[in-house]
């Protein structure tokens, strides 16, 4: 047992080389099998973490990667959760006596030579069927196999990839890999957007901060007050403070009804869950903050947990307009928001989750992660953070500081992105220099004459714009967030 495990750990630590080929594993039955590197990773994603063996305690796994297995260890007092692809309590894993994620068979989506007719699909047992079954929710093979391959990548009726010559504003926007300006203007012709956007309940302990950032005295350079995106949840919500902060310019959004905190409902969601979830939810801040000209037009899911094709179909149906829920990955060129008809630009960032495939007619406004380094200058590539309270290395408002510079610099400097600043409350009034840094930074940039502070809504209305008029005019309609038109 600790030679096969000391093999194990030394093939890791090598990466395999040619001196270690072969690894000895567990199968199912527990008993030892000799696999290559190859038949490990045989079909196997490349983000996907296994174990080599079940003994010890089930911290250790490994993901295949260009170069041989590649492994990580969770922290003591931790177990790697194999379903949920992480690390969890220990006491709340209960598949440490599994390898492996199960394995679900595959349709035959991709065949030297067609073995179906015209307008049908293999299942993986060889069953034909028509290719419009794929992916609806719904097994229609005998097997399943329909129902097991539906990602961005892999869905046979997924949205096509970006046509410019289809796709253009004001109903439409996409680029190859989301970079591109709306309208193609030269970066220096775009006024550098960033949005403050805050999650959860609004209520006593948060007014204080809220009216503390924006307390009217801070303008745009064209005069009109800087503004926020809430995207609140019903439970502990004060409504008279919602309506206070919608008659004062801000946008106020759908961040569910109930806050559910299981991330499997919300990826996996149905239709009437998000329904219930996002349409109600709205209802009610519409009813309880005498909130009535149709401006409710955002959502995020909770958790960031995406809830797939299920959740945009539903958005659609009720008119919501955006959501902000999807992440792009820490990138050198951040990404501008972008229309749904068309393949995702980027990757579905994340192990859970469940992006859309396929063509829907909503906008997406990224979240673009933010990169946490010290000193980006000199220190190693850290992983991004998409909410501000994620970057768990900030620890101190000089470090906070230097975060919100560095990333203005990184949008600024290239094509001039939406920068989005993501918070809860609590996070910013957990060290009285964080709420200090903020507000520092938000004068700093005020004192200059092309940065402007909005709401998700005006991104997407100044997008309109930005296509229209070539020029910094403008700048003369980044104001109340009420002037766009809001459908």
């Amino acid at each position: 047992m600790t030679s096969r495990l000391a093999f194990a750990a030394i093939c890791i630590a090598l990466l395999v080389t040619s001196e270690c080929a072969r690894f000895k594993r567990q199968n199912d039955e527990d008993e030892t099998e000799e696999k290559s590197v190859e038949e490990l990773c045989e079909n196997r994603p490349p983000d996907e973490y296994f174990r080599l063996t079940t003994d010890g305690d089930c911290r250790d796994v490994v993901r295949c990667t260009k170069s041989g297995l590649k492994q990580i260890s969770c922290p003591s007092g931790l177990a790697f959760d194999i379903d949920r692809q992480t690390c969890d309590w220990k006491a709340k894993v209960q598949n440490c006596n599994r390898l492996e994620k199960p394995r679900k068979v595959l349709p035959n989506l991709k065949t030297d030579e067609p073995i179906c007719p015209d307008g049908k699909l293999s299942c993986g047992n060889g069953e034909c069927i028509n290719k419009d079954l794929f992916c609806n929710d719904t097994p229609d093979c005998k097997d399943g196999s329909d129902e097991n391959s539906c990602s961005v990548e892999t869905d046979p009726n997924r949205a096509p990839d970006c046509d410019q010559s289809q796709c253009q504003l004001p109903d439409c926007f996409c680029s190859a890999d989301g970079t591109r300006i709306p309208g193609s203007i030269e970066p220096n012709q775009v006024p550098q957007m960033i949005t403050l956007t805050f999650n959860g309940a609004i209520n006593i302990d948060n007014i204080d901060l809220y009216e503390e950032i924006f307390n009217g005295q801070r303008q745009n350079p064209n005069g009109c007050q800087i503004k926020g995106t809430f995207f609140m949840n019903h439970k502990y919500t004060n409504y008279s403070a919602v309506q206070d902060l919608h008659r004062r310019g801000h946008e106020i959004a759908v961040f569910s009804l109930t806050h559910r905190d299981d991330p499997k409902y919300w990826t996996s969601g149905s239709y009437d869950d998000w329904l219930a979830e996002m349409a109600g939810g709205r209802l009610i801040i519409e009813r309880f903050a005498n909130i009535s000209d149709g401006s409710i037009i955002g959502v995020r899911a909770p958790y960031l947990r995406v809830g797939g094709n299920k959740q945009f179909e539903m958005m659609a149906d009720q008119f919501f307009v955006y959501d902000a829920s999807i992440t792009a990955s820490l990138s050198r060129v951040p990404i501008w928001p972008y229309t749904l008809y068309f393949r995702m630009p980027h990757k579905c960032n994340g192990n859970a989750q469940n992006c859309p495939s396929k063509s829907h007619p909503v906008w997406e406004i990224v979240m673009n992660e933010l990169d946490r380094r010290d000193d980006p200058s000199f220190d190693e590539s850290l992983p991004g953070c998409h909410m501000v309270d994620s970057c768990s290395n900030i620890q101190s408002g000089d470090q906070f500081g230097r975060l919100l510079r560095h990333n203005f610099n990184r949008h600024f400097n290239s094509n001039r992105a939406p920068l989005g600043l993501h918070f809860t409350a609590s996070w910013l009034k957990s060290k009285k220099e964080y709420k200090e840094e903020l507000i520092k930074f938000i004068e700093e940039m005020l004192d200059r004459n092309d940065v402007y502070f909005v709401t998700n809504l005006q991104v997407r209305y100044i997008i309109f714009i930005l296509f229209f008029q070539h020029n910094l005019t403008v700048i003369s309609v980044i104001g109340d967030p009420m002037d766009a038109e809001p459908h």
